[in-house]
Formats: C-alpha cells, structure tokens, sequence
C-alpha cells in the first residue's frame, strides 16, 4: 500500500520518506519472524523472551513510523472514503461467516472493523488538532467521540454475544437460526457506517461543494443516501437537480467524461497561452474572447456534476450566451477584416468566424444535457454519456475556433490595415501587466515527517579552520 502511494504521488521528498520507512520493515520482519519461532520453540528462555520483546518493540515503531509517512501523503477526505470501502467489505465478510457458522472468522471480522473505526477516530482527531478550536472542529469532535465512546461498545458487545453463540453451536453440534443472527449483525454494523458517515459529513461541512470529489457527494443534511434522493429526484421531476444525478454517472462513464476533459484542458492551456497574455482593457474582443472561455469552462465543470450550473436550463441558458457573445465577436471580428486589405490572414480570418458561427449553433443543439435516472430494484442507473461528451466537445471545438479568431484579428489589425483608413484602430492590443505576486511569503506549516538528519545544523569552527592548509 505504501509503494501504491508513491506511485501516486510526486511530493518527491515524502515518497523517499515512505520507501525508507517501507524497506526497514521489510528487512525487520524476517527477523521478527524467527524471534517468535525461536520463542515458541522455548518458551520458558529469559533470554528469547527479551529478545521477542525488543523485536515487537522495534517492529510496532517501525510501522509507527510508516503510517505516520503514509498518512501525510494522503488526505483525511481520501482516507475516509476508502476505510467506508473496506467496512463495508468487512460486513460482508462476516455475514458470509455467519451463513458459515465461522466463528473465528466472525471474530476476526469485527475486530478489523473495530480497528478500522479506531483508526478513522485516530486521523480525524489528528486533523483537528492541525485547525483552530471552533465550532467545526468542535461538530467533528463529537462525531468521532461518539463512534468511540458509544457505537463500538455496542458494536463489539453485540458481535460479541454473536461469536459464542455460534461457538456454543458448534461445540454442542447443533445447528442455529442464521436469519436472527445476521439481522443482528445488520443493525450492528449499521450503528457503525452510520457513525462513519456522520463524521464524513462534519468534515465536509468546511469544504466548498464545488472542492469536493464527485465521488464523496455533499450533503447539507448529511443523514439522506443516495438512493433516497434519487428517488426524490425521479418524483419530484420539477425540481431535479441536474447536477447532482451526474455525479451518479457509471464509473465507465465518468472515466470517460474525464478524458474528454483532459483534451479540453489541453486547448484551455492554449487558450490562457494564447489569448491570456494580451489586455482586455480596450479590447472587447479579449473581454468577449475571456468571457466565452469561462461559461466553457463552467459547462464542461457540469459533466462532473460542479460549478455553478445546477440545472439543465441552466446550461442551455448558458449556450445562449455564448452564442450572443460568439455574435458580438464575429460582428467586431469582421469588422476588423473589412478594414485590412486582401490577404490570406484577411480569408483566413473570415473562415474562423464562420465556424464559430456553426461551432455556437452545435454548442446550442448539444446543451441540453438529458441525465435520466431510473431505479431497477434496489440498483440506480443513471445515463447521458453522449450528451455530456458532445457537449465537452464542441466547447473544445469552439475555443479553438476562438484562438484562431484572436490570432488572425491581432495580424490583421496591425500588420494588413488599410493605410487610407483615418479611423482609430476598433481595438488596442497592448501585453497583459505580470500578475501580483505578494512582497513577503507567508510562512509555510512543515508537513509530513521531518528527520533530525534533514535539519540544518551549523558547522563547528574547528571543522571550518581545518579546512585552511598552512604552509
């Protein structure tokens, strides 16, 4: 797990951090191995239980040192959300056991998800004491106070009793009601993804909605599940809110919507490369230019199920003003063409307006974005892939078209105007000012695990003089 992370991750300093923590244990533990057969082959030597004793020693600091490597290389957010995961996996484990009559299984179990709990308590806190006391941190406190202190004991008493029955079952050599025992297990564990999910909820509730990961929905009431309001959703179609079922995309789907994402990033990267750099201060077709780009960028944000957009009409409303403002720039655009004598950048310049002309009707057409919901049984299935590509598509499609536009209307202007021409230039095309950067940086927190042998250290005056040969 740990190598997983820091294929993961590009913090070069934790990732060597992490490797060297993960290779002592590695080379610790055959040597851990043999203490302990050592003392079960003698039990009763002072000696190798000492021995054993400085290897459990070494060996729990050792992985101490690992997690704490790992832990600050993963967020709390991601952290949560995959413990939920293996909980999750773990009652299923041992309603299998129960169906088995395993009792060790059980008990082995719910000892993982007593640990995983404990565990999730252990880094939530951990992140609290990083924050300010306040009312959120105080909100976060009592969730995980109340799945240590109330939840478990409950949880561990309940599969407690589970475990001997089934043991006492064996033992005798009868069989038992497995119905009763697993609806038990049920509503035990339930107290305990409940409790989970409760602290998930107070730790979103300091995050921006837009921040946080379409996977991990947000939810102001943090008690509704996802299908219950997606049920919601289906019955009360007026006010279904777009957005959200997206976020419920097929994973096939979201991956995807992604890659779609990641080439319209590419032409947004050319597009601040491009256009970016020049002022929009007496230039309406930077500030028109600008202004398309960002409604893009919101569209493209509601395939993920982000941004401000929350609605379908919302979209298409957005579409419209795109092609209101693609109207102003062809206008201004072409007006600038007129101006200059024949050339290839002048046809070259004409031909860009008319495919943002077409590209502004497409964008139109493929902004009504259909996410259909339907529930089979107890699965949700959502759909409206196509639409939503399309959609990034011709986004990607009209920015280029844009950049273009930009390009050929600067070469125009200045380099193919007409010299009759006595009218002041439409446009001003002068450099973008360098943006602020802060005189004094704010100190930055240390994070991660620092050793003693990374710290500065000053160098002893005998050492700097020996370093001066006399002759």
């Amino acid at each position: 797990v740990a190598r997983l992370v820091c294929e993961m991750s590009n913090d070069e300093d934790a990732v060597r951090i992490v490797r060297y923590a993960a290779l002592c244990c590695e080379k610790l533990a055959p040597q851990v191995i043999h203490a302990a057969l050592l003392l079960c082959e003698k039990p009763d030597s002072q000696v190798i239980q000492e021995n054993m004793q400085v290897f459990k020693e070494t060996w729990e600091d050792r992985v101490k040192l690992l997690t704490m490597a790992v832990d600050s290389m993963i967020s709390v957010d991601d952290f949560i959300a995959v413990s939920e995961a293996h909980i999750q996996e773990d009652v299923k484990t041992g309603i299998q056991a129960i169906l088995q009559q395993d009792g060790e299984m059980l008990d082995r179990t719910a000892g993982g998800i007593r640990g995983r709990s404990l565990r999730i308590c252990d880094v939530v806190e951990g992140e609290m004491d990083q924050h300010p006391p306040n009312q959120y941190t105080e909100n976060v406190r009592n969730a995980t106070r109340k799945l240590r202190e109330n939840v478990l004991p409950q949880f561990v008493a309940r599969a407690g009793k589970i475990v001997e029955a089934i043991c006492e079952s064996e033992n005798a050599g009868t069989e038992r009601d497995t119905d009763q025992d697993v609806n038990e297990m049920i509503d035990a564990c339930q107290f305990v993804h409940d409790a989970v999910n409760d602290i998930r909820h107070a730790l979103l509730m300091n995050r921006n909605p837009e921040d946080v990961d379409s996977d991990n929905e947000y939810e102001e009431d943090g008690t509704t599940t996802v299908l219950a309001d997606a049920q919601s959703q289906v019955s009360d179609t007026d006010a279904m809110n777009q957005q959200r079922i997206m976020r419920h995309l097929p994973e096939e789907s979201k991956r995807k919507i992604q890659e779609q994402i990641d080439v319209f990033k590419i032409t947004q990267r050319k597009f601040e490369h491009e256009v970016g750099k020049w002022d929009e201060t007496g230039n309406d077709i930077i500030a028109i230019a600008k202004h398309m780009c960002h409604i893009m960028m919101n569209m493209t944000d509601f395939t993920k199920g982000r941004g401000p957009y929350r609605t379908t009409m919302d979209v298409i409303k957005a579409a419209q003003e795109i092609s209101d403002s693609g109207a102003k720039l062809n206008a201004l655009a072409r007006q600038i063409g007129n101006e200059s004598v024949e050339s290839e950048t002048k046809k070259d310049l004409f031909a860009y307006l008319e495919r943002i002309t077409l590209f502004c009707h497409q964008l139109n057409l493929t902004s009504k974005v259909k996410a259909d919901i339907q529930i089979v049984g107890d699965e949700l299935r959502v759909s409206g892939l196509e639409s939503a590509t399309s959609l990034i598509q011709n986004a990607k499609n009209l920015l280029n078209a844009v950049i273009l536009t930009v390009k050929s209307a600067y070469i125009a202007s200045t380099k193919y105007r007409r010299k009759e021409t006595n009218k002041p230039s439409l446009v001003e095309w002068r450099m973008a000012p360098p943006q602020k950067k802060p005189l004094v940086r704010p100190p930055q927190k240390a994070t991660g695990v620092v050793r003693r042998a990374s710290e500065k250290r000053p160098q002893p005056p005998i050492q700097a003089l020996s370093e001066f040969h006399v002759r």
